[in-house]
């Protein structure tokens, strides 16, 4: 995404120059959201972005690997050869985490790649026992499509709860009982110990079978390929960007879950790994590179997730938030909580009110102070309790 947003915005933006978009897959440059969904279930072949590169004179280099940078020569290093640059866009994505002691095993998956999902489609199809690692966003993705397979799934947590790594417990906590409601198995503080092919070994010897495994613990930035160039790369390995998304060396930018940058908004680094922060940050790249003036990229934070039936939404940074308030009965199919400090909105998260999404983000956008006893009243239009 993060990529071709890039390659687009330079045109919009009037970049009549060469454009060279380098991929290590040899696919068309595709969405990632559909492969947890409609690609998995097998009601779409492909995600590929409808986007005419030949129109638009982008060089697309697919099946490439590039492996090592040297910005003083303004190099690539690929497995064809060196690739000269005058601009370079670090916008390599993230990768997922792997189980250790798990590579290799048969039967053990990861869900990132088109590869990845066409791989998972034939075990959804057997309808087989499934254990997935991790009960986070895209755990809660996997397990609602296999659900839907008619699979058996257990959902194997190290934590005390889902999403642990995301939410505070007061609102994931509600969240476990959508993995019972849809049929799945959730177990928590339950850690793996071994992987076999067949079987999964917890740490406190319960044994589980499963004909496939799927891990899904996080992602960290693909960034191990800079070692070496002197591009600045924050401890979690993400390119630490500027306010214009530019890198530590000139002429060098980086977008999307690769990169971190400064929040004025919110008075910290951020790194966010959601398909928005890749829609939005290339036109920022765009206009740096072009010469335009260009506000500081600073946005609202956005996701969302579909799982269990339900759609969730969320918008904004809730770490440093003082007060937490509930809009409606998270028991119930519709409800939101939002997140305060110092009296202003400053995150929320939605199950089933898009509404309240839509008018909470912008409210969050204006640094916008609330009335706390009307936001509270699920029936009061979220936009009415500003004050």
């Amino acid at each position: 995404m993060a990529g071709v947003q890039t390659a687009v915005a330079l045109r919009e933006q009037g970049y009549e120059g060469p454009v060279t978009l380098i991929g290590a897959e040899p696919h068309q440059p595709y969405d990632r959201p559909p492969l947890s969904k409609a690609v998995l279930l097998g009601t779409a072949e492909s995600s590929a972005f409808d986007v005419d590169f030949e129109a638009l004179s982008v060089d697309l280099r697919l099946g490439l690997e590039v492996t090592g940078v040297r910005p003083g020569d303004q190099e690539l290093d690929t497995e064809a050869g060196p690739v000269p640059y005058d601009v370079l866009v670090l916008a390599t994505g993230a990768e997922p985490l792997t189980l250790p002691g798990a590579d290799g095993v048969p039967g053990v998956h990861l869900l990132r790649t088109l590869d990845d999902a066409a791989r998972l489609r034939p075990v959804l199809d057997r309808k087989r026992h499934i254990v997935v690692v991790g009960a986070g966003w895209i755990g809660a993705e996997f397990t609602t499509a296999a659900r839907e397979a008619d699979c058996q799934v257990t959902v194997v947590e190290a934590a005390d709860r889902p999403l642990a790594g995301a939410l505070p417990a007061e609102v994931a906590t509600p969240m476990a009982h959508w993995y019972a409601q849809s049929g799945a198995e959730l177990l928590t503080h339950a850690r793996v110990a071994a992987v076999e092919p067949g079987r999964v070994t917890l740490a406190d010897g319960r044994e589980l079978a499963a004909d496939a495994v799927v891990v899904g613990i996080g992602a960290r930035p693909a960034t191990a390929w800079l070692a070496g160039s002197g591009i600045a790369t924050g401890p979690e390995g993400a390119v630490t960007a500027d306010d214009r998304l530019r890198a530590s060396w000139p002429g060098v930018y980086a977008v999307g879950d690769c990169a971190s940058f400064p929040s004025a908004r919110y008075g910290e680094r951020l790194m966010v790994h959601h398909w928005d922060n890749a829609l939005q940050g290339p036109r920022t790249v765009a206009a740096g590179i072009v010469g335009e003036s260009h506000e500081p990229y600073d946005p609202v934070p956005y996701f969302w997730s579909e799982q269990f039936g339900r759609f969730v939404q969320y918008a904004g940074h809730h770490a440093r938030a003082d007060t937490l308030l509930w809009r409606g009965d998270p028991a119930s199919a519709a409800w939101s909580v939002l997140w305060l400090r110092d009296g202003a909105l400053v995150a929320l998260l939605t199950v089933g009110r898009p509404r309240d999404l839509a008018q909470g983000r912008k409210l969050v956008a204006a640094g916008a102070r609330i009335d706390t006893e009307r936001a509270a009243d699920p029936a009061v239009p979220l936009k009415l309790t500003a004050l």
